[in-house]
């Protein structure tokens, strides 16, 4: 197990929780222009010059495939492309009547990696949050060429458990109420902690970084220790950092991260 403590020392571009952002480069905000597309029959983004190395990015809750024009500022002048799509209820995808629930999320992103799989020699992965939490779910029996994880949650049993212990819900409530409203916003559903104790992530091939930050309230740093024993990753942990990268310090950290990353 690796693990660099770093402190934040530069701050180049700003970046919002989970992703939502707008950049600021040094003269001024720009854009890069994409091609919009659909994979799967999912509204998608692809970033970059022709390529046959890329990388798929999975963005996390209350993002949406746009989001993805941060990262890809840094990977396609090395090469890549950058594959993104909505998940469920995010996006272009808000209002339909398609729930961003565990099963979906892994369905969809399954379908979006069995497409775009086979169409670049090398395929990397990068996942925020829930995710991160998708991918392994979905992506577990595959290999990537490297995966770049931020806030990953690594493990969702635990994650549930703990928002139950916090609104004093039992599991043989939440098995005959089938969902319950928390105090704190989140929806207890049965059906998806069911899911998710039924489907452990047992297996993660593809050689794995993660940005971690020290407070993060979703995943414990045990979680993360086990995980990263287990499967051999590599992890810088901020000092003072939380699950949401939002301060600027916390952004400016999270940029020299990604681009402090070895690529192809």
């Amino acid at each position: 197990m690796m693990v660099t403590y770093v402190n934040a020392i530069c701050m180049n571009w700003f970046w919002l929780a989970d992703d939502r952002c707008l950049q600021y480069g040094i003269y001024g905000v720009y854009r890069m222009e994409p091609t919009r597309t659909t994979i799967a029959g999912i509204p998608a983004l692809i970033y970059g010059a022709p390529s046959d190395k890329a990388f798929l990015y999975v963005h996390g809750r209350y993002s949406k495939k746009e989001e993805a024009e941060s990262f890809a500022r840094v990977v396609t002048p090395k090469g890549y492309r950058v594959v993104s799509f909505d998940l469920p209820e995010h996006g272009e995808r808000a209002g339909e009547a398609y729930p961003c629930t565990v099963q979906n999320g892994v369905h969809d992103l399954s379908a979006v990696y069995d497409a775009v799989t086979g169409v670049y020699r090398s395929l990397s992965l990068y996942a925020c949050s829930l995710g991160a939490y998708f991918s392994l779910t979905a992506c577990g029996g595959g290999a990537f060429a490297r995966c770049l994880f931020v806030s990953p949650i690594l493990d969702m049993e635990r994650l549930i458990r703990n928002m139950m212990l916090w609104s004093n819900v039992t599991e043989e409530r939440l098995r005959e109420e089938k969902r319950i409203e928390t105090s704190f916003g989140e929806t207890l559903s049965w059906e998806y902690y069911d899911f998710v104790r039924n489907h452990p992530i047992t297996r993660w091939d593809s050689p794995t970084s993660i940005l971690y930050g020290e407070n993060d309230n979703l995943t414990e740093r045990n979680v993360l220790d086990a995980f990263v024993r287990k499967f051999h990753c590599k992890v810088t942990v901020m000092k003072d950092g939380e699950h949401y990268f939002h301060t600027p310090e916390q952004l400016s950290f999270l940029q020299d991260w990604i681009e402090g990353q070895e690529y192809e």
